[in-house]
């Protein structure tokens, strides 16, 4: 049997994706996986157990991975399964800050329910006009599982879109629109485009890349928005930006005291992946890496180890090693097995940054000696046999 311990509540509906093999464990002390949201993981101790974990969702600055990734334990994330929820959202954005809609409903619910409060509406309401989102030109910094999303319905809306993602997916292009204009050179979303959603992950390379510099090149009255991560923006330089009007509207999931009360600013409580739909799928979805990974051995959407498939093991037995991707590690893997007679019927390494994960296929049955022995190698985190 296999227990997984869950840090936040997760969807009863992927949680019923596990098969007869997995319980939920009491504590997390006796798990072997860990299913976590929102919870802060960076001062939790994990048992030597735990073999993995998976966040039902995109982000992971919440989980401690290089920590991880030193201890042999893979972190999972949950890419496009909550990217329909997140796009509505964007687009929702769009449309409160083109019109201002809210300003009208609160204008209306401050009045009293007299007779003539419709005559007085149709007065005021020039004070909340707005603009039409058709017509306009809208640039999307990244063009992941969200981005795309984005773009494709902001085509049908009528906008002429332009998307910046040098590192885009072959999957990510087959689904874009031919419509959208994939450029090489992000000045172009900066000067030219009335509307720019971000839509990257937060590293170090991209921490306040809309900065004071960014800002100054983009049109007068520009309207930002940020479902991705709150740190991409240097929110100081847009606040500045705000008051002089050069950005018309800044739209963002993330609260923080720097936004929550700067002028022309649309702040929602992180409501991207807050819909049933999208808790469902990021459940399903990190459930299904759980099982295949502790079953079979094989990584999809790692974060902090290579993406690697074997497939089932049709030969005897098979053993995973996480592992410091450094020189003679294979020829090492190789001298122990073959010192203990075990023969490799096949084997797959790969690997990322300094991490890399090794999967051997053998003819013959490991006993824990064999397994143990290949623990003892210098730089490995972690030997498993799953079959």
């Amino acid at each position: 049997m296999y227990g997984y311990y869950c840090l936040n509540p997760i969807s009863q509906v992927g949680l019923k994706e596990f098969s007869k093999k997995y319980e939920q464990a009491e504590l997390a002390e006796k798990a072997d996986a860990i299913l976590v949201r929102s919870a802060d993981m960076h001062q939790t101790e994990l048992a030597p157990g735990v073999a993995a974990v998976a966040r039902a969702g995109a982000g992971v600055n919440n989980i401690p991975l290089e920590q991880l990734a030193k201890k042999g334990v893979v972190v999972f994330n949950t890419p496009g399964a909550n990217a329909n929820g997140v796009k509505e959202m964007v687009l929702a954005g769009m449309l409160l800050a083109s019109r201002d809609i809210v300003g009208g409903i609160e204008w209306l619910k401050s009045q009293e329910p007299a007779e003539d409060l419709a005559k007085k509406a149709e007065k005021e309401k020039k004070k909340f006009a707005g603009c039409e989102i058709s017509g306009k030109k809208l640039g999307i910094i990244g063009l992941g599982a969200i981005g795309v999303k984005v773009a494709n319905a902001a085509v049908h809306l009528g906008m002429e879109v332009y998307g910046y993602d040098p590192f885009i997916s072959v999957d990510a292009a087959w689904n874009l629109s031919r419509s959208i204009h994939h450029i090489n050179d992000i000045a172009e979303i900066y000067r030219d485009c009335d509307y720019i959603t971000i839509h990257v992950p937060l590293l170090k390379t991209t921490k306040k890349m809309i900065g004071k510099e960014e800002i100054s090149h983009m049109k007068d009255g520009v309207v930002l928005l940020n479902f991705a991560r709150d740190l991409l923006v240097d929110e100081e330089a847009l606040c500045e930006a705000l008051e002089t009007g050069k950005v018309k509207k800044y739209v963002t999931d993330f609260a923080n005291p720097v936004v929550a009360k700067a002028p022309n600013t649309l702040v929602t409580p992180h409501l991207g992946a807050s819909t049933e739909e999208s808790e469902d799928n990021c459940a399903v979805m990190a459930v299904k890496q759980i099982m295949d990974y502790l079953e079979n051995g094989n990584i999809k959407n790692s974060v902090n180890y290579p993406d690697c498939d074997a497939g089932k093991c049709v030969d005897a037995g098979r053993i995973t090693i996480n592992h410091k991707n450094v020189p003679n590690m294979i020829s090492q893997f190789t001298k122990t097995l073959g010192d203990a007679g075990v023969n490799i019927a096949n084997m797959t390494n790969k690997s990322k940054g300094d991490y890399a994960y090794t999967m051997l296929d053998v003819t013959s049955p490991i006993d824990s000696q064999v397994a143990e022995a290949l623990r003892n190698i210098e730089h490995v985190y972690r030997v498993r046999v799953v079959k």
